[in-house]
């Protein structure tokens, strides 16, 4: 039963070491792009059939399918790939391990949701560890400790939040699958401009197994284990899972990276998941309590 969220959260921390090799072998235009017409390539023979069999369905939902693909999938996914050039992999776990804070945060203007004093006390906590970590344990350092790819993470963060409160708000009603695969096409024509401006668009012998595994892996058997989960677990069980992500990414980094992990990234880590699951613990009190649910 926990195996399918293991399995996600596992795949997704690798992501973020893909993440970072990619930025020597191949640009961040390129593999943006790859990634999602590969993962398309391999979904349409599956899928294309039921989403043109529920095309009427799928029509007036096209224009928020749009939206929601160039906030998911291009912007936070292509912010990811330019920030890997000069942050590292755990950075860059911990400061997406965010998403559920920014998210309770953007949901009070959209969704209507009343901020607890625990929530607040959780996003403060969240990010007073974030601003140490970056800052190494020395506020006064922090204009110059902090890297362009920290505050692109830090945006991209922001973005996949918004992402997953505009799902949250509008909930279409769509199979699982059908939108998924709608975003991906969106971004796979989103995505092809950028192309021109890449200063290399070939795969080579060093790109393609990183390719392979954000398209396959990342994007479509990450997914499928996390909807099994959500499916056999619940969505607030389910989430909580997503804390272990920063932890396996700060051992994969460390191990097959090199990565330094200091008493920054400890003390700030701590903060940051302590903020989190405080969030989330709100969010997991009876909806009866709760104008809104936060994500």
């Amino acid at each position: 039963m926990y195996l399918f969220p293991l399995l996600a959260v596992a795949i997704w921390a690798g992501n973020s070491l893909v993440n970072k090799l990619s930025a020597s072998v191949i640009a961040p235009e390129a593999i943006s792009f790859y990634r999602w017409a590969f993962a398309l390539l391999l979904l349409t023979p599956v899928l294309l059939p039921g989403v043109w069999r529920r095309r009427a369905m799928i029509r007036p939902h096209l224009g928020k399918l749009a939206v929601l693909a160039s906030l998911g999938m291009v912007l936070n996914q292509s912010l990811a790939y330019f920030a890997a050039a000069t942050t590292s992999a755990t950075n860059m776990a911990l400061i997406t391990s965010l998403v559920p804070v920014l998210s309770l945060l953007l949901a009070v203007p959209l969704l209507g949701v009343k901020l607890s004093k625990l929530a607040l006390l959780g996003a403060f906590i969240s990010f007073s560890g974030l601003l140490f970590m970056l800052s190494q344990g020395d506020l006064a350092r922090l204009s110059t400790s902090v890297v362009p790819g920290d505050l692109l993470l830090l945006l991209a963060a922001v973005v996949y939040a918004l992402y997953g409160v505009l799902l949250k708000r509008w909930s279409l009603q769509l199979p699982t699958w059908d939108l998924l695969y709608m975003q991906i096409l969106f971004a796979v024509f989103m995505l092809s401009p950028l192309l021109l401006f890449a200063s290399s668009i070939s795969i080579t012998q060093a790109s393609l197994p990183l390719i392979a595994y954000a398209a396959i892996c990342a994007s479509i058997l990450a997914p499928w284990a996390w909807i099994k989960a959500i499916a056999l677990l619940g969505t607030e069980r389910t989430a909580i899972f997503m804390n272990l992500m920063p932890i396996f990414t700060a051992v994969l980094a460390s191990t097959l990276l090199g990565e330094q992990l200091g008493v920054p990234h400890y003390v700030g880590g701590a903060l940051v998941l302590t903020g989190v699951s405080l969030v989330q613990y709100r969010a997991r009190r009876p909806r009866a309590m709760l104008k809104a649910e936060a994500l």
